[in-house]
C-alpha cells in the first residue's frame, strides 16, 4: 500500500449508501440554505440601516449572522452538486479551502457565543454599569479576538491534517472535509494529530461552553435573588433567544463528536452533522426574529409600516 501525501482529492461518499434520500436531503439541504441566505441578510440589513438597533447585542447578532452566511456558502453549494450527481469528488486544494473555512468559522462561532454570553450577563446583573462596560471599542475589540481566535485555530490545525500520508482509498465517509474523517483516513501515525484536536476540542468548545454557563448561573442567581416576577420577565426576554442558540449549537456538537466509534453511531452521526453544518444556521435568524420584538418593529420599520402598525 502506498501512501499519498498530496493526493489529486478525495471521495466525498456523503449519504451515497442511501441514494433514495440524496433528492429528498437536496431539497431540504437547498430549502435550509435559502432561509440562511435570506434570514441572516436581513438580520445584518436591520442592525445596519435601524439607528434602534445600533447596540451591542445587535452588533454581535450581525457577526452571527455574517459567520453562518460564510459558513454555509463554503460547503453547501458543493454539496448540493454532490447530492444530485453522481460526482461525488472534491479536489484537494477544494478540501483545504473547505477544511480551514470550517474549522475557523466553527471556532469563532464557539467563541461568539461566549462574548453574547458575557453580554447578557452585564445586561441582567450590571444594568446600571452596562453602557460603562460593555462601550463600542469593547464590542469591537471582542469581535475582532473571535474572528482572529478562529483563524488561528484553522492555521495551526488545517495543514499538520492534510499533510498525514494518506491511504489509497481516498474515500471520505462524509459530506464535507473535516478534521476527524481526514484523521480516519491516514495510513500514518496519528497521534498528534489525535492529541491536537481533543486540546482543541477542550479549548474551543469546552472552555466557551464553560464559560457560558457560568453566566447563566449567575443571571439565574441574581434574578433569584431579586425574586421579582418583572426581574424573571425582563431576563428571560434578554436571555432566551441566545440561550436557545446555543443549546441547539452545542446539542449538535455533542451528538456529532460525542458518540461511540461503531458504523452505527459514524452513520447516525452524518445526520446530526447535516443539521449541525445546515439546519442550526437557518433556526438561528428565525430564533432571533420569531422572538425578538425589536427585531420585528425594525423589520417593520424598514418597510414603514411601523405607523400604520399603530394606528390599527
Amino acid at each position: 500500500m502506498v501512501n499519498q501525501s498530496f493526493p489529486l482529492g478525495f471521495l466525498l461518499l456523503g449519504f451515497s449508501e442511501h441514494p433514495e434520500l440524496e433528492r429528498i436531503l437536496f431539497v431540504m439541504v437547498l430549502t435550509s440554505y435559502l432561509l440562511t441566505l435570506v434570514g441572516n441578510t436581513l438580520i445584518i440589513l436591520l442592525s445596519v440601516l435601524d439607528p434602534r438597533l445600533h447596540s451591542p447585542m445587535y452588533f454581535f447578532l450581525s457577526n452571527l449572522s455574517f459567520l453562518d452566511l460564510c459558513f454555509t456558502t463554503s460547503f453547501v453549494p458543493k454539496m448540493l452538486v454532490n447530492l444530485w450527481g453522481p460526482k461525488k469528488t472534491i479536489s484537494f486544494l477544494g478540501c483545504f479551502i473547505q477544511l480551514f473555512i470550517f474549522l475557523s468559522l466553527g471556532t469563532t462561532e464557539c467563541i461568539l457565543l461566549t462574548v453574547m454570553a458575557f453580554d447578557h450577563y452585564v445586561a441582567v446583573c450590571q444594568p446600571l454599569h452596562y453602557a460603562t462596560i460593555i462601550h463600542p471599542r469593547l464590542c469591537r475589540q471582542l469581535a475582532a479576538v473571535a474572528w482572529v481566535m478562529g483563524l488561528a485555530q484553522s492555521i495551526v490545525q488545517t495543514p499538520p491534517t492534510l499533510l498525514l500520508p494518506f491511504c489509497p482509498q481516498q474515500q471520505i465517509h462524509d459530506f464535507l472535509c473535516e478534521v476527524p474523517s481526514l484523521i480516519r483516513l491516514s495510513c500514518g501515525d496519528i497521534t498528534y494529530n489525535e492529541i491536537q484536536l481533543a486540546v482543541s476540542s477542550v479549548i474551543f468548545v469546552v472552555v466557551p461552553l464553560s464559560l457560558i454557563l457560568v453566566s447563566y448561573s449567575a443571571i439565574a442567581w441574581a434574578v433569584l435573588r431579586i425574586n421579582s416576577a418583572q426581574a424573571w420577565k425582563r431576563a428571560l426576554g434578554t436571555c432566551s433567544s441566545h440561550l436557545m442558540v446555543v443549546t441547539i449549537f452545542y446539542s449538535s456538537i455533542i451528538a456529532v463528536y460525542l458518540q461511540p466509534k461503531n458504523p452505527y453511531a459514524q452513520k447516525r452521526g452524518k445526520f446530526f452533522g447535516l443539521f449541525y453544518a445546515v439546519g442550526t444556521p437557518s433556526l438561528n435568524p428565525l430564533i432571533y426574529t420569531l422572538r425578538n420584538k425589536e427585531v420585528k418593529r425594525a423589520f417593520r420599520r424598514l418597510q414603514g409600516k411601523e405607523g400604520d402598525s399603530r394606528e390599527s
